[in-house]
């Protein structure tokens, strides 16, 4: 029993294919990239380092482009694991959240390419509100995650 076991947790199709194994594993991705880009972005503002403003822009990029496979692995983790059933409780506020996540993550990364494209750069005064509200909405969607996944159960 104990061989067949070690078989499957080393088998290609039951790591790749797993229900929802993937969302599980990607979400940590944006989450500490996006906190580490909205830390550099502010510590770049009080103690005035260009490349404290690179890093927090590359950050904040990477955390873009990786928010979106989270998500979409999320929605099939929905599909796969609950075969598209009406969601309700905490996974449809797990939802709503991510969404809301995912759209912050991606605004914040686009003010900030957009003011790096003026020199020098200009960034509107409402960035460090949205990017707040960014960081308790992923807070928030982490937390609910967590109780979903069984961590903070």
């Amino acid at each position: 029993m104990m061989a067949g076991t070690m078989q499957k947790i080393f088998d290609l199709r039951t790591i790749v294919l797993a229900k929802h194994a993937q969302h599980v594993v990607l979400v940590h991705f944006p989450i500490a990239l996006f906190v580490t880009g909205i830390c550099f972005d502010f510590l770049s503002v009080t103690k005035r380092f260009a490349r404290l403003a690179d890093a927090a822009y590359l950050n904040l990029s990477i955390a873009a482009f990786s928010v979106l496979p989270t998500f979409v692995t999320g929605l099939l983790a929905w599909q796969f694991a609950l075969e598209g059933k009406r969601l309700k409780g905490l996974l449809l506020w797990h939802l709503i959240a991510g969404s809301g996540s995912v759209l912050l993550v991606v605004a914040s990364w686009w003010l900030h390419r957009e003011a790096r494209r003026t020199e020098p750069a200009l960034f509107p005064v409402y960035r460090f509100p949205l990017e707040m509200i960014g960081l308790v909405l992923v807070a928030f969607t982490a937390h609910l995650g967590g109780y979903l996944s069984g961590i903070n159960s």
